[in-house]
């Protein structure tokens, strides 16, 4: 395995302009776009690093899996963010613009469905069903500082090693876990965390920004 980090990765997150009044559904289809992006980028990183993560259906089935852990970590940012109502609303639209992403990437990889299956994001949605019901066995570290976000423990991210691991060949099983641990997950969580705060309260960041330059 490579020991050099890739590049990392630069996702844009600011999308609206200050006082749009976005409601959680229109902000979830920007950070789907977003976690898609991060997501997609997490992947090619792997493979730049030596993971044999073949074009086509390995490629989707690891992009799925990093995938469902984004959507349960977002779920997680969203809770401190939003009411019952606004999280449900904002999670529910969150899962389905990702799976419009990702099922177009398997169209273009894989081929449509074959005639009368169940369509490529009705098959996300019930992963996602089932992932947030895995990972929500998990909590944050109660080692990381409270920035209004959500860190993720030990657990929940390690599950993620653990399930990309039946996607691997044998050679990179060994390694998968530490890399998503020391590399992956840590870029990614920071770039999805700083996103859902930009998006979400991009009048009070411009408020303090011109508070601060005196503007």
């Amino acid at each position: 395995m490579s020991t050099t980090p890739p590049p990392g990765m630069r996702i844009k997150s600011h999308w609206f302009r200050p006082g749009g009044g976005q409601t959680p559904a229109e902000q979830a289809g920007a950070m789907a776009f977003i976690t898609f992006r991060v997501a997609n980028q997490m992947v090619k990183r792997m493979r730049s690093a030596d993971f044999d993560i073949d074009a086509g259906a390995p490629y989707v089935a690891v992009l799925t899996e990093v995938l469902v852990f984004l959507v349960a970590v977002v779920d997680r940012f969203a809770h401190a963010r939003f009411d019952s109502a606004g999280r449900e609303a904002f999670t529910g639209a969150l899962a389905t613009h990702v799976a419009r992403h990702l099922a177009e990437n398997q169209r273009d990889l894989l081929g449509p469905e074959p005639p009368g299956s169940e369509t490529y994001e009705h098959r996300f949605i019930e992963q996602v069903n089932a992932g947030m019901a895995a990972y929500s066995d998990f909590g944050a570290d109660p080692f990381a500082p409270d920035d209004g976000g959500f860190h993720p423990d030990f657990g929940f991210v390690r599950y993620l090693g653990s399930r990309l691991e039946d996607w691997l060949p044998p050679k990179d099983r060994h390694w998968i876990v530490d890399q998503v641990m020391a590399v992956e997950a840590p870029e990614a969580l920071a770039i999805v965390r700083r996103s859902m705060r930009d998006l979400h309260e991009p009048v009070q960041r411009r408020a303090r920004r011109t508070a601060l330059s005196g503007e």
